[in-house]
């Protein structure tokens, strides 16, 4: 097995099954996707990790019905967290993945989806009866069960109306069409916008393993945005209008200015290559709550891995590795390539690497992007 093989998560489904068939289509329950699973972090652990500053965490409490649904921000000290033996709160604790090794381990198990897709790994900590209520989500989820029980109910329902009353996205009226019992390694997928509810049957923790969708809307705004930093000034044109007569309706848009409007996006969205480095960079950035700890220039490189935090992604004509682009071809894009898709390069890869590589992937080391390994690797 090469290192960056591994073991499935989908039991008897191959991955190409699994994307034909019920990627983005319908739900999929999978008993044992990993057998004898043990939890990844200990609930006090869990705890430590929601006080820091820089980590995402939520603490619901509530069940809609002799509890009002409640909902509150961290970072939490661990005391201001309720009792263990309070039920109906959950803890829930954002992008886990980029903190410990062994939650990143797990995210590169479903990289049989593009990594362009992939949002991150959250870890949900829940008291008995402890949810977040009947809710749809609009990205691709797989719900992995780390311990304990969790009882879910899904609907295909059409009905996706929320309520204003509460200060969660719940749904007005949840109709569940099916129930299931989830235990330690069994994992439910779900498509976007399916109907859904979790309720701890005891303690317990889930980890939720969550796929981004970003809208036309969104994609749009952030690339134009994007495209305008890739203007070069020398051909950058200014509006002039020489020819514009005196108006005797001097609030009117000239239409000529109107048509340098339409001219000036035309020509944007026309460079298809700016375009693709503008997604390629959107993509690969690090969320805001993400630092890298710089670390001493190697002199030389015997084997390199990327940092956890770090997302590298390519195309055709660039590789992107967390907000930043570079223009590359051949050989040099085959070893940046093969860096992307296994996360490390072995002395071997290295050997046949062009001096620029190499100082290129220094560069990244000194960044804390990529760590060198040791020698014998």
């Amino acid at each position: 097995m090469k290192k960056h093989d591994l073991p499935s998560v989908l039991g008897s489904i191959s991955p190409q099954e699994f994307m034909r068939d019920y990627w983005q289509k319908k739900p999929l329950l999978i008993r044992q996707a990993i057998p004898g699973m043990q939890a990844l972090i200990s609930r006090k652990a869990l705890f430590e990790l929601a006080s820091e500053e820089d980590v995402e965490s939520r603490l619901v409490s509530g069940d809609g019905d002799s509890q009002p649904w409640q909902m509150r921000r961290g970072p939490f000290k661990p005391r201001a967290l309720p009792p263990l033996s309070r039920t109906h709160w959950t803890l829930l604790v954002q992008g886990v993945d980029l903190h410990l090794d062994a939650f990143a381990q797990l995210r590169n198990r479903f990289r049989f989806i593009p990594d362009a897709r992939l949002d991150d790994v959250m870890v949900s900590y829940a008291s008995d009866g402890g949810g977040v209520g009947p809710h749809f989500d609009s990205y691709d989820v797989f719900l992995l069960q780390a311990n304990g029980q969790r009882r879910w109910r899904i609907s295909a329902q059409k009905n996706l109306q929320l309520r204003d009353d509460v200060p969660l996205k719940i749904l007005s009226h949840f109709k569940p069409a099916k129930t299931m019992l989830l235990e330690a390694g069994d994992m439910l997928y779900l498509p976007p916008h399916y109907a859904h509810e979790g309720v701890a049957v005891g303690e317990c923790m889930t980890y939720s393993i969550g796929f981004k969708a970003e809208t036309n809307h969104t994609m749009a705004s952030v690339l134009l945005a994007r495209l305008a930093d890739f203007e070069n000034l020398q051909t950058m044109k200014t509006y002039s209008d020489p020819f514009q007569s005196a108006t005797v309706h001097p609030a009117q848009i000239p239409s000529q200015l109107q048509k340098f409007a339409i001219d000036s996006l035309q020509q944007k969205l026309g460079k298809e290559k700016d375009i693709f480095c503008a997604l390629g960079e959107w993509l690969s950035e690090p969320k805001p709550e993400v630092w890298f700890e710089s670390q001493a220039r190697p002199d030389s490189i015997k084997g390199v891995r990327l940092d956890k935090k770090s997302k590298m992604l390519y195309d055709k004509d660039c590789v992107f590795l967390n907000g930043e682009s570079w223009h590359c071809k051949g050989d040099d894009a085959l070893v940046l390539r093969k860096f992307a898709d296994q996360r490390l390069l072995s002395s071997a890869d290295l050997a046949v690497a062009a001096p620029e590589v190499l100082q290129l992937i220094k560069d990244w080391v000194q960044a804390g992007w990529a760590h060198s390994l040791p020698q014998n690797c």
